[in-house]
């Protein structure tokens, strides 16, 4: 029986983003294996992890190019942003924190292609006038990873409904974010 790689990195990223400090015991059973077939495919926890991360960039670089964010309002692509991300909101939540993957020169070029990619499309957001020129792309960047991570945490717990996440991340951030008349 040969290993399916990818379900066993989906099993892994469901267990670990609803629980974080899962053992590789349980994240073997959570796949349906043994452990000592995990340990063959993936030396250690930092060996997934690192495969995880891997899965994660593709996922959000998939949402990415399913955004479409160079069509319609930045509003427009926002929304169809946090849409095409919901999926693997969960995900992109463990991997954030997952601090050995955001150690000095250590950090994977693909988060670094994604945040050019989200940072670029703010920044033609404040060109066109629709974001505020106060706040940096970086910035609004950083905080809408944080709504990602923070409403994915927030369903997981059940403290908010599935089907609130989409709305409350956009409307949020552009509260925040919109350039208002005064500006």
């Amino acid at each position: 029986m040969t290993l399916d790689r990818e379900q066993v990195l989906r099993s892994a990223a469901a267990l670990l983003t609803h629980k974080s400090t899962a053992t590789m015991d349980e994240v073997a059973k959570a796949a349906g294996i043994g452990r000592a077939t995990l340990h063959r495919h993936f030396a250690g926890r930092d060996a997934l992890v690192k495969a995880l991360e891997d899965l994660g960039i593709q996922a959000f670089q998939a949402a990415l190019d399913a955004a479409r964010l160079d069509e319609g309002t930045s509003e427009e692509g926002l929304r169809r942003l946090i849409a095409a991300v919901e999926p693997s909101a969960g995900l992109l939540s463990f991997l954030v924190t997952e601090n050995q993957l955001f150690e000095g020169d250590q950090v994977h070029e693909g988060w670094n292609r994604a945040d050019a990619r989200v940072s670029a499309f703010f920044r033609r957001g404040q060109e066109r006038g629709e974001f505020r020129i106060d706040l940096t792309p970086a910035w609004l960047t950083e905080a809408l990873y944080g709504l990602i991570g923070t409403g994915a945490w927030a369903v997981q717990v059940g403290r908010v409904a599935t089907q609130d996440f989409q709305y409350m991340i956009v409307e949020l951030l552009l509260g925040g974010a919109r350039r208002s008349v005064e500006q």
